[in-house]
């Protein structure tokens, strides 16, 4: 690919990593409508790993299936575009681990954010599915940058 296409897709890889991030930003502190608001009184949050992911699936038809699908999905996917932009808005290759690690730090942030600030909750299965969705973001970026790979190569022939 030539040099001045790949220097155009990462400025809008950066674009819309920057957008993503602010996303984050408002849906993790700020969305009154997915319960982000300060909270007064007792402070719910989870230390324990696949403790909610199980209470989900098990109360999966108290709650409401689409309850459980947003929940459990919606973290997998809320991280996706991270896991698929980091990697897009370097020049050097970001390997698999170097993903999901940046993902856990930024999961981390996000969660230790929301206990300190009482908002939201804190909770340990969140970090599991956040990190799930970066690495599965990664793996979408991989399989994007093979296809280009091969459509480049078929070009040549």
């Amino acid at each position: 690919m030539k040099r001045e296409t790949e220097e155009f897709l990462r400025l809008w890889s950066r674009f819309f990593f920057a957008l993503y991030l602010l996303l984050l930003i408002y849906l993790m502190f700020f969305a009154e409508e997915w319960g982000r608001s300060l909270l007064e009184g007792d402070y719910h949050y989870n230390l324990i790993p696949f403790r909610e992911i199980r209470r989900y699936l098990r109360y999966r038809n108290q709650i409401g299936l689409w309850r459980v699908i947003w929940n459990l999905a919606g973290n997998v996917v809320g991280f996706m575009p991270f896991g698929a932009l980091l990697p897009a808005l370097r020049r050097k290759r970001m390997g698999f681990w170097k993903v999901v690690l940046m993902s856990f730090e930024l999961t981390l942030f996000i969660e230790i954010s929301q206990l300190v600030l009482r908002v939201g909750s804190c909770d340990v299965d969140d970090m599991i599915l956040n990190v799930l969705g970066g690495a599965a973001g990664y793996g979408l970026y991989r399989l994007a940058v093979l296809w280009k790979e091969t459509k480049v190569e078929k070009e040549k022939i």
